[in-house]
């Protein structure tokens, strides 16, 4: 990707498809449904790196049971905008999760491999529950069967950006979900 200038770093957001306001309402909302699946239990929230630590921060604001955070990386996207279909797991958690309630915060499901991996790889180390919230699924895209416990929003198979989601590292900054359009 080449952004040598803020006209074409912008020429790249094609449109917006979740505003601020939505994902605002949207975690609102998650968190109360966290507040009330746990009712006063301490959780893990585990926020896979690097594209979910914007809606981690705001989930955890939303949650009121007792909460501690962890994070991992695992990617599955290197520079481009198609998945590798290889899942790398290049930073892991620190604590050991038997005596947790583990909620996964993750960004976006796509294929679905990073968080199957991720799952199987966290349930091995047996914790109390473990559960996944993704901000976005995009079920049309699944080629593992996989599906998160809470999903805030589903969307078309588009290459998005924004809200901690990235492209060459770019655009994690942006308030909203948008879709990415790359530039002839």
């Amino acid at each position: 990707m080449n952004v040598n200038s803020i006209e074409s770093y912008n020429k790249n957001i094609n449109k917006i498809l979740i505003t601020e306001e939505e994902i605002k309402t949207a975690i609102a909302a998650a968190g109360k449904a966290i507040n009330d699946i746990y009712d006063g239990r301490p959780i893990l929230l585990v926020s896979i790196l690097k594209g979910a630590y914007v809606f981690m921060a705001d989930l955890c604001r939303a949650v009121t049971v007792p909460c501690e955070i962890g994070f991992m990386c695992a990617k599955s996207y290197y520079s481009g905008t198609v998945s590798s279909g290889a899942v790398k797991i290049t930073m892991d958690l620190e604590q050991d999760i038997t005596k947790y309630h583990v909620v996964i915060v993750e960004d976006i499901i796509d294929t679905g491999r990073t968080l199957n991996d991720v799952v199987k790889l966290l349930k091995a180390r047996n914790p109390l529950s473990l559960k996944v919230i993704t901000l976005l699924d995009k079920p049309s895209r699944r080629v593992v069967d996989f599906k998160a416990d809470m999903a805030l929003f589903t969307i078309p198979d588009y290459f998005v950006i924004g809200y901690g989601l990235d492209c060459g590292e770019y655009y994690r900054n942006l308030p909203y979900i948008a879709e990415y359009k790359e530039q002839e």
